[in-house]
């Protein structure tokens, strides 16, 4: 695992052994971010001095790229100790100490205080798969103000999973839904973020989201 383009193009990325953590592959990664340069709701413009936010951060390679094309900082959470071991050996090898806060908390719980760098211009949400979590991180730092108006989040989930932030007569469920869930779909529907791209990649599916 690499960097693919910019200013550390090529330095080589750890991650921790076993199953735990599943870094977005090169390929998907490449293709990710040829949609948020290319689109016409993208473009250089989206990165350049950039606050992004990497949320379930794992490796940290989201966001590491994302910082080696133009971004000004990068926030991550991460919880797994494994993973934040390789994070922080990835951040170092890259030598972007001041560019960078690991936050080792779970992003379904933000705190406001640990927002120095102001709203998130770029979100990357790459939870483990078919736990709902993609909505439940989004509510979570829309509500303790860390996505900037506008803000382009990017969800990766299993190919077979819903749309995270579909309305809700597109994810009906077959049995009655629980209250805190009926309360997220509201949520959800208040928030209304605008599609803007899918892509389906191997058992991986991306989609790209504008609030």
């Amino acid at each position: 695992m690499r960097i693919i383009a910019g200013s550390r193009r090529g330095r080589m990325l750890h991650a921790p052994a076993g199953s735990t953590t599943r870094p977005t592959a090169d390929r998907v990664r490449q293709a990710l971010f040829d949609m948020l340069l290319h689109a016409p709701w993208g473009g250089p413009a989206l990165l350049e001095g950039a606050h992004v936010l990497d949320a379930f951060a794992g490796t940290g390679a989201l966001g590491l790229e994302a910082l080696s094309r133009g971004a000004e900082h990068v926030t991550f959470f991460e919880t797994d100790r494994a993973a934040l071991a390789a994070l922080r050996a990835n951040i170092h090898a890259c030598e972007w100490e001041t560019r960078t806060t690991v936050i080792p908390r779970d992003v379904t719980a933000p705190r406001t205080g640990d927002q120095a760098r102001g709203p998130a211009r770029l979100v990357f949400l790459d939870p483990p798969y078919r736990l709902g979590l993609p909505a439940t991180a989004l509510l979570a730092l829309h509500n303790r103000g860390w996505l900037a108006p506008d803000a382009i989040i990017v969800a990766e989930t299993a190919r077979d999973e819903p749309l995270p932030f579909a309305p809700p007569d597109e994810t009906q469920d077959a049995e009655p839904a629980s209250q805190a869930l009926v309360r997220q779909k509201a949520a959800l529907r208040a928030l209304s973020p605008e599609a803007l791209a899918e892509r389906q990649h191997g058992a991986a599916r991306l989609s790209i989201w504008r609030l």
